[in-house]
C-alpha cells in the first residue's frame, strides 16, 4: 500500500482531500518495477521487490538456509546455531535514533541475583501468597527478557540460580517493557525428531527426574520457579481475581474442591506406585514398541502440574472429559498422553509436551491399524478424544506440516463421530424411556460432548484455514445438546438424588435449538450449548458466502441476521454456572461464553467482509505470505453503514485489551483466555486496519457517522498516537494487536499471526523498518511425525 501521513478526523466536520495530504512525507521516488508501491528510500524498495521475485540473497554460511532480510539472517544464527561453538553474526544496520550504548556486565553483583527467597518475595508481592499460572507466566517472560538482555551484554546464561539480571525495573506490570517468548532452537528440534524417527525400540523410562534433570529451561522457567511450580496444589493452575466472577470456597483446605456439591478438582497421580502403573499401561498398550527412543514418562511432580494446567486452564474453554471420573492409573494411555501434551504446552514446557504429543498419536496410530475387522461404530469414546486433541495440538502448534497431518485425518474422525453417534442412539432406545442411570449419563454424556467438541474444533479450522467443515450440522438433529456444567461436575450420594437433578435439568435437542434462532424465538440452554449453536451459525454464514446465488440471496441473509440476533438475545437465558473456574478473564459467566461471544463478533464480520485470501495464506504458515494478503484486501472492506455495525464489533473486540491493560492482557491471555479469541479476532483486527486505512487515505470525505466510530477508535489509542513514527491509526492498531500475540506463548500459530500482523503495521505506513524482532517459535516443532508417517492415521 501506498503510505502516507496521519490524518487527524475532526470532530464535528468532515476532513478534505487536502487536509489529509501532509507537506512533512518524504519524496517516494523509487518505484517497485512489479506494482504500484512507491518508497522514500532504494533499500526499501529491494527489500519490498524480493517478496514479487522471491529471492532471499541472505545466505547462512553454517547451514543451507536463505533469507530474504539480512535481520532475519542474523535472527536464525541467534536462535539456531547459538549453542554451536562458531562466531556469531553482528548486526551492520542503523536504528533510527543512532547506536545504543551496551552497558558491559563483568559478573553478578549482589543487587542483581534473583534466588530463591527473592523469587518467593516477588510471588508473594505480586498474588498475596497465591502462586498461579499467571503469574508464572509473567515471571517466566520477565526472566527470560532479562536473561537475554544479560546474554546481549556479554553476560553467560547457564540456566542456574546465579544469573545475573537488572533489576532497574522491579515491577512485572512495567508497560514499557515488551517481554519475549524464549524460543527452542530448530536445531533441537531436528535432533530430538532424528532421533525420534531412526529409532523403533521401546525405551519407556521410569527414571523419576528424566524430565525434570533436564536443561533448567526446556520452555524458558528458571530452576527456582520450576520448583515452585512442581509443588503446586491441584487447585492451583489458576486462582480467581477479583476480576474473576467465581471465588473459592475458603471454607476448605486449598484443591479440596469435593467437599463442594459443585465443586472442581483437577485429576491428580497421588504416588510414585501410581504412576509406576501407568508406565505398566503404556508398555501394555505399546506391545509392537512402536514409540520412539527418546520417549520419557514425566516425574511424579511433572505429572501432576501437566494434569493441573489442563483442567485448570485449557479444560474449561472445551469440557468434553468428565474430571470427576478421570483416573489417570485406567484412562486409556493414548488419551493420558495427549492430555499431558497439553498441560505441558500450558506450562511452557515445550519440548515434553512435543515428545508426550508423538506418543499418543503413535499409540492410537497402533491401536486402529491392530483392530481388526475395523469400523468406526466399534471405535471406543478414547480414540476420538485422543484424535481431537493431537489434532488441536498439530493445528494450532505454528507449523504447517503439523497442520497437514490434522487435515489428512478429518475426515476419519468425522466418521468415528457419526459410527459412535449412531451405538449411542441404539443405547438410548433399548432403555425405553426410562431415565438414565448416574454411570449411564456420564457415559452418554462424554459421548454427546465429544462430538460436539470435534464439530466446534472442524469450525475454528474453517474459521482459521477456510477449510470445508468436515461435520454437516444435519449430523447431529435429534442430538441432545451438552448438559449445564454444573451437572456434568454434580457429585450425588445415591441414584435417587441423581433421579431428582436429571428430571428438573433441561433437555433441548440440536434441531429444535436451531429452528428456533431461525424463527426468532430464544431458547434457554447451557453455555456448552450456547458454544454450539453459534459455531452452527457461523458454518452457516460461511456456506452462504460460499454460494455462488449469496449476492442475489436476500432471504437466506435476512435469517442469518435473524438468527444472529435471537443468539445474542437468548445469552441473557443461560444457564447459569455454579462451577469454580479457576480462570481470570475480564468477563462475565463461565468461559465458554467468553469464547461464543468472539465466535459471535466473527460471523457478524464475515455476512461483511470475506477475507479467505488471508485465511488460504495462513495455511502455509508464511508471515509475508500472509501480510501481503491482509495488505491486499483493502477493497473488500467497504464504506457503507451496514459496515459501521462490523467495526463495533471490531471495536469490542480489541477495546477489551486496551481497557484492561494491553500488557496485562497480553502476558495473562495465553493462559486465561482461549485460542478461539485470537483465531477469531484476526479477521475483526485486519478489518478494522483497513477500515481506519481507507478513512485516512481515501478521497471520498467521511460521513458523520464514520468520523464518530473513527475518534471512539482514536481515544482508545491516544498514547500511542504521540509517538511521532506511528502516528497513523491503522497501522497502531495493526501494531498493538500484533504485540498483544506476539509475547508469552502457549500455541505457536499466535506468533506466526503476531508476525504477519506486524508486518501489515508496516505496510500501512509504506515502510519496512529493521526492528529487532523477537524469534519465531512453534508449539513444538512437526517437522516430521515419526513413526507414523506411513500409516493410515
Amino acid at each position: 500500500m501506498p503510505g502516507a501521513s496521519v490524518a487527524v478526523m475532526p470532530s464535528s466536520a468532515a476532513s478534505t482531500p487536502t487536509s489529509r495530504k501532509a507537506s512533512l512525507v518524504p519524496e517516494r521516488k523509487y518505484k517497485c518495477q512489479f506494482c504500484n508501491r512507491a518508497f522514500s528510500r532504494s533499500e526499501h524498495r529491494s527489500r519490498h521487490e524480493r517478496s514479487h521475485t522471491k529471492e532471499r540473497p541472505f545466505k547462512c554460511m553454517k547451514c543451507k538456509s536463505t533469507f530474504v532480510r539480512r535481520d532475519l539472517l542474523l535472527r536464525h544464527d541467534r536462535t539456531v546455531h547459538a549453542k554451536d561453538g562458531g562466531v556469531p553474526l553482528h548486526s551492520d544496520g542503523k536504528r533510527r535514533g543512532g547506536p545504543k550504548a551496551v552497558r558491559s556486565v563483568s559478573g553478578p553483583s549482589k543487587s542483581s541475583i534473583i534466588d530463591a527467597g527473592a523469587l518467593e518475595q516477588q510471588i508473594e508481592a505480586s498474588s498475596d501468597g497465591i502462586f498461579d499460572v499467571e503469574t508464572a507466566a509473567m515471571l517466566v517472560a520477565d526472566m527470560q527478557q532479562k536473561a537475554s538482555a544479560a546474554a546481549r551484554a556479554g553476560a553467560h546464561y547457564d540456566g542456574s540460580s546465579d544469573m545475573s539480571f537488572s533489576q532497574n525495573s522491579t515491577s512485572m506490570m512495567d508497560s514499557s517493557v515488551t517481554y519475549p517468548n524464549s524460543a527452542i532452537g530448530l536445531s533441537q528440534w531436528d535432533g530430538f525428531v532424528s532421533q525420534a524417527v531412526d529409532s523403533k525400540a521401546n525405551s519407556i523410562s521410569s527414571a523419576s527426574g528424566s524430565f525434570d534433570a533436564q536443561n533448567a529451561s526446556h520452555g524458558g522457567l528458571a530452576p527456582v520457579l520450576q520448583a515452585m511450580i512442581n509443588s503446586l496444589p491441584p487447585s492451583a493452575a489458576g486462582t480467581p481475581t477479583p476480576q474473576s466472577p467465581y471465588t473459592m470456597n475458603r471454607a476448605h483446605t486449598p484443591g479440596d474442591a469435593s467437599a463442594a456439591p459443585n465443586g472442581f478438582k483437577a485429576p491428580q497421580v497421588n504416588s510414585d506406585e501410581e504412576r509406576n502403573i501407568i508406565l505398566d499401561n503404556i508398555r501394555a498398550s505399546d506391545s509392537e514398541h512402536a514409540i520412539p527412543e527418546g520417549f520419557r514418562v514425566p516425574s511424579l511432580s511433572s505429572l501432576n502440574r501437566y494434569l493441573s494446567t489442563y483442567f485448570g486452564l485449557f479444560h474449561h474453554h472445551l469440557p468434553f472429559l468428565h474430571p470427576g471420573s478421570f483416573e489417570p492409573t485406567q484412562v486409556a494411555p493414548p488419551l493420558l498422553l495427549a492430555v499431558l501434551s497439553i498441560g505441558a504446552l500450558y506450562s511452557f514446557d515445550q519440548e515434553p509436551a512435543y515428545t508426550l504429543h508423538i506418543g499418543s498419536k503413535v499409540m492410537v496410530n497402533q491401536f486402529l491399524q491392530n483392530k481388526e475387522n475395523f469400523s468406526s461404530r466399534k471405535c471406543p469414546l478414547w480414540t476420538m478424544q485422543s484424535s481431537l486433541l493431537n489434532m488441536i495440538f498439530a493445528s494450532w502448534s505454528g507449523d504447517p506440516k503439523g497442520l497437514e497431518w490434522a487435515c489428512s485425518i478429518k475426515s476419519l474422525l468425522a466418521n468415528m463421530v457419526a459410527g459412535n453417534r449412531y451405538e449411542l442412539k441404539l443405547r438410548q432406545e433399548a432403555r425405553e424411556g426410562h431415565l438414565p442411570s448416574r454411570a449411564e449419563w456420564v457415559e452418554d454424556e462424554g459421548c454427546r460432548r465429544t462430538y460436539y467438541a470435534v464439530y466446534i474444533f472442524f469450525g475454528l479450522l474453517t474459521l482459521t484455514y477456510n477449510h470445508t467443515p468436515a461435520i454437516s450440522f444435519n449430523e447431529f438433529e435429534d442430538l441432545q445438546l451438552p448438559s449445564t456444567e454444573a451437572l456434568w461436575n454434580l457429585r450425588v450420594a445415591d441414584d435417587a438424588a441423581w433421579q431428582d437433578h436429571l428430571k428438573v435439568s433441561p433437555s433441548v435437542t440440536f434441531m429444535e435449538a436451531h429452528d428456533n434462532l431461525f424463527q426468532g424465538e430464544t431458547l434457554k440452554y447451557s453455555a456448552f450449548a450456547t458454544r454450539v449453536m453459534i459455531n452452527a451459525l457461523f458454518l452457516e454464514v460461511w456456506y452462504h458466502k460460499r454460494s455462488p446465488e449469496a449476492l442475489q440471496d436476500v432471504v437466506t441473509e435476512y435469517k442469518l441476521r435473524l438468527a444472529l440476533e435471537t443468539w445474542e438475545k437468548s445469552l441473557d437465558l443461560v444457564e447459569p454456572e455454579a462451577v469454580t473456574v479457576p480462570l481470570s478473564a475480564p468477563h462475565k459467566g463461565h468461559p465458554l461464553l467468553f469464547n461464543a461471544k468472539a465466535m459471535f463478533r466473527n460471523a457478524r464480520a464475515r455476512l461483511e467482509v470475506d477475507l479467505k485470501t488471508v485465511q488460504e495464506a495462513l495455511r502455509y504458515h508464511d508471515s509475508y505470505e500472509v501480510a501481503a494478503a491482509m495488505s491486499n484486501a483493502r477493497d473488500r472492506v467497504k464504506r457503507s453503514s451496514e459496515m459501521i455495525k462490523v467495526i463495533q464489533e471490531c471495536y469490542n473486540c480489541v477495546e477489551t485489551a486496551v481497557r484492561q491493560g494491553v500488557r496485562w492482557v497480553a502476558r495473562t491471555s495465553p493462559t486465561n483466555w482461549s485460542i478461539e479469541h485470537p483465531l477469531c479476532g484476526m479477521d475483526l483486527m485486519i478489518i478494522l486496519s483497513l477500515w481506519l486505512y481507507r478513512l485516512e487515505h481515501d478521497e471520498e470525505p467521511a460521513t458523520e457517522e464514520e468520523l464518530v466510530m473513527y475518534n471512539r477508535v482514536r481515544q482508545l489509542f491516544e498514547k500511542d498516537l504521540e509517538d511521532p513514527y506511528h502516528s497513523q491509526l491503522s497501522s497502531i492498531v495493526a501494531r498493538l494487536w500484533s504485540s498483544i500475540l506476539d509475547e508469552v506463548v502457549v500455541w505457536g500459530i499466535t506468533r506466526l499471526m503476531g508476525e504477519a500482523f506486524r508486518l501489515h503495521s508496516q505496510a500501512l505506513v509504506g515502510y519496512v523498518d529493521d526492528v529487532a524482532v523477537s524469534p519465531s517459535v512453534s508449539t513444538p516443532s512437526m517437522t516430521s511425525q515419526g513413526a507414523d508417517e506411513d500409516s493410515v492415521y
